[in-house]
């Protein structure tokens, strides 16, 4: 498998997100959606990396920074195919390590709090994330976990 940083101009990644931001909009009510749409994902702040097995996409994620010590988790993501198949660890240690690389010394997220996001959030606890406050802007909401964790 290769992680590598990608400029969302492929369809294979338009596709795989709008995939997501679909799956997202069928578990989460609308104010409490969250996901970034492309333009989004564009901008300075943001670096995104696809993970491909061969030419097949099969996990995204990005890390969107907040100021110089703190940067937030994005669009992470696994192919439904692939679920619990070590992607997401991989991508997770992948951006850890280039957080810290450029000095972050904080990592969040929000992420859902119905079932269905209880893998995510298990995974995001196995990694040394917490509980925490909303933040950068994010207001409370039953619909959302925020997690956070040092570097």
């Amino acid at each position: 498998m290769q992680i590598a940083t990608d400029d969302l101009s492929g369809p294979d990644i338009a596709a795989f997100l709008e995939e997501h931001v679909q799956q997202m909009r069928a578990v989460s009510p609308p104010e409490s959606k969250h996901a970034l749409d492309l333009d989004a994902l564009r901008r300075p702040e943001v670096t995104f990396w696809t993970v491909r097995d061969g030419d097949r996409l099969v996990g995204c994620g990005a890390l969107k920074r907040l100021d110089a010590e703190h940067a937030e988790l994005k669009s992470m993501r696994t192919t439904p195919a692939r679920k619990r198949s070590g992607i997401a660890s991989l991508l997770l240690t992948h951006l850890i390590g280039e957080a810290r690389s450029r000095g972050f010394r904080r990592l969040s997220l929000e992420t859902g709090a119905a079932d269905f996001f209880l893998p995510a959030r298990r995974l995001y606890e196995k990694f040394g994330f917490v509980h925490c406050a909303p933040f950068a802007g994010y207001r409370p909401d039953p619909n959302s976990a925020f997690m956070t964790r040092e570097l």
